[in-house]
């Protein structure tokens, strides 16, 4: 959740059980950046530094979970239209987990050929693999299911390809307020990438439901968006 998810943030609802945090999304380039700045101009929050920033604040973000909980990974999740500065990012020490976001569907994002218009790249695959061969954290690719003209299986097969260790898939229906039960569980039974849930978890049972799709993981984002979180996710 761009503008949310902070140190700050993710220190206050660690408690809860997660094991895996977060932060961002953060923009890594020129493009990204300027976009950022136009979504906050129009009064959406959104995470802003200046290139010479960036990198260095979200070292000190990782810094600020790991002393206060050193038992957690932390991932972060960024846009950029190169490559490049995500494999710098993948540098900072103490990051476990780095994450290409191509799920984010902000129209100045969208605009410049990120976020999830990423899905159309013809060159999506390679784009991936540069960074999966160069990074020093894991590698996560957050994609939007669903998206008009794109098969959801398809780009979740190339991200395998691609070397990605984790396919974080917001499972959006745009039909219902709820996941797209059958297409996760397609995914999950077609691929062999650790698959993490997303979308609509206000309840454990949705979490129970999303494991019987065959996830390795889960995450949760709007449900605990006020810092507290109103159902267990302990057993999980």
């Amino acid at each position: 959740m761009a503008g949310i998810t902070d140190a700050e943030f993710l220190n206050k609802v660690i408690p809860y059980g997660f094991d895996v945090v977060t932060l961002g999304g953060y923009s890594l380039d020129e493009k990204t950046i300027e976009a950022s700045l136009k979504i906050i101009e129009r009064g959406r929050k959104e995470f802003h530094f200046e290139l010479d920033e960036i990198i260095p604040h979200i070292e000190n973000e990782v810094n600020l979970i790991k002393k206060t909980h050193p038992e957690v990974r932390v991932s972060a999740n960024v846009r950029s239209t190169t490559p490049e500065p995500i494999i710098e990012a993948s540098q900072i020490k103490n990051l476990d987990i780095i994450e290409i976001n191509c799920h984010c569907r902000q129209e100045e994002i969208v605009n410049i050929g990120c976020g999830q218009e990423m899905l159309k790249r013809l060159d999506l695959h390679d784009y991936i693999s540069q960074i999966v061969d160069n990074s020093k954290s894991e590698v996560s690719v957050k994609i939007r299911a669903n998206v008009e003209g794109i098969d959801t299986l398809e780009t979740a097969k190339t991200i395998e390809a691609a070397g990605a260790d984790y396919l974080h898939l917001d499972a959006m229906d745009p039909n219902v307020f709820d996941a797209d039960w059958k297409l996760l569980e397609n995914i999950c039974k077609n691929t062999d990438i650790k698959v993490i849930g997303n979308n609509s978890i206000d309840s454990s049972e949705k979490i129970r439901k999303m494991y019987q799709c065959g996830v390795f993981g889960f995450s949760i984002a709007r449900a605990v968006i006020s810092g507290k979180l109103n159902f267990s996710i302990s057993n999980f």
